[in-house]
Order: structure tokens, then C-alpha cells, then sequence
């Protein structure tokens, strides 16, 4: 007899369980980005640096389509707000590591000095509200937070709108089967 496999299990499992898991990795994700040594990386290492962040932003990019993919082939054991809740997560600590690092080198950024600056910065570009607090004043500051502004349209936005569609389709399904019995009785 075959074990079933951890991920399938975790697919399996009770929402309230997912959820959880999902959290904790969410925290997880958090504590890394604080305690990573992300200043290693930067103007002291700059290849080292874009490999980095090319690497991880296409792993991601390429798993939210895997994602958009399970959802548009109605696959019946996909769980695509969950996994797509921890893609945006990831790519969220991928960008503020790129910008903690970025700023390192001076004439990069006007008022990002910390982690904690870079998660903001981070979030405030990916909400498009710009305070205007932080601002990337070296032109590859400019131009990662272009790519960021680029991917959030194109991978964030299609992910979370095919996540939308699938919950609206559920919703409708459930509510269908739901109204159907008792219009029958009528």
C-alpha cells in the first residue's frame, strides 16, 4: 500500500488545517526575511545578487501559472488561494530583499535603511499607493521597482483574478444545488 504523499495529504485535509499551515508559513517567510543575511548580497556580490533574483521571481512566476493552469483546467484538487496566497507572500520577500540589498550601495534609495523599510516600500509599490516616503533614486532602484510594478500586473493580478473567478464559480455551484431541491418543492 502507498503512503500518500505529504503535500496531497495537506490538499486533503480540513480547510481550518490548510489555512493554518498556510499561515505558519506566511510567519515562516517573515522571521526568514528578517533573519536571512540578505546584507551579503548587493553591490558586494552583484552577480550573485541578480541570480538570486531572477531565480526566485521566474520560480514564482512559473508556479502561480502552474496555478492559474489548475484553475482553468478546473482541476478538483487544486487549492489555488492557498498556494497563490503564499506566491504573493514569497514574492513580497523576494522584492524587499532585493531592495534591502539595493540599498546598500549609495544613491540607490532616499529613506530605506532597514529591513522594515524595505517590507513598506515593498507593500506600498505593490498596493500602487506610493507615499513618496522611500523613493529609488539610483536607476537599478528605478528599474526593479518597474519589474516590480510589471510583475505584480501581470503574475499578482492574474493569479488573484483567477483565484476570484473560482471562488465566484464555487459560490454560484454550492448556491445552485443548494436553491435547486427546494425550488423543486415550490
Amino acid at each position: 500500500m502507498r503512503r500518500p504523499r505529504p503535500l496531497r495529504r495537506l490538499r486533503d485535509a480540513d480547510p481550518a488545517v490548510r489555512w493554518s499551515v498556510a499561515t505558519a508559513a506566511v510567519a515562516l517567510m517573515a522571521v526568514a526575511y528578517f533573519l536571512l543575511p540578505i546584507n551579503h548580497l548587493g553591490p558586494e556580490r552583484p552577480t550573485l545578487s541578480w541570480v538570486v533574483f531572477c531565480v526566485a521571481l521566474v520560480s514564482i512566476a512559473l508556479l502561480l501559472l502552474h496555478q492559474i493552469r489548475n484553475v482553468i483546467l478546473d482541476r478538483p484538487h487544486a487549492r489555488p488561494a492557498l498556494a497563490i496566497m503564499l506566491l504573493v507572500s514569497m514574492s513580497v520577500v523576494v522584492f524587499a530583499g532585493a531592495y534591502q540589498a539595493l540599498a546598500q550601495k549609495p544613491g540607490e534609495f532616499e529613506g530605506l535603511s532597514t529591513r522594515v523599510d524595505a517590507l513598506y516600500f515593498t507593500v506600498v509599490t505593490l498596493a500602487t499607493v506610493g507615499y513618496g516616503d522611500i523613493v529609488p533614486t539610483g536607476q537599478t532602484a528605478r528599474v526593479v521597482a518597474v519589474v516590480q510594478i510589471l510583475y505584480n500586473v501581470v503574475f499578482l493580478t492574474a493569479a488573484t483574478t483567477t483565484v476570484s473567478r473560482r471562488v465566484r464559480s464555487q459560490v454560484s455551484r454550492r448556491l445552485g444545488r443548494q436553491a435547486g431541491p427546494a425550488e423543486e418543492e415550490g
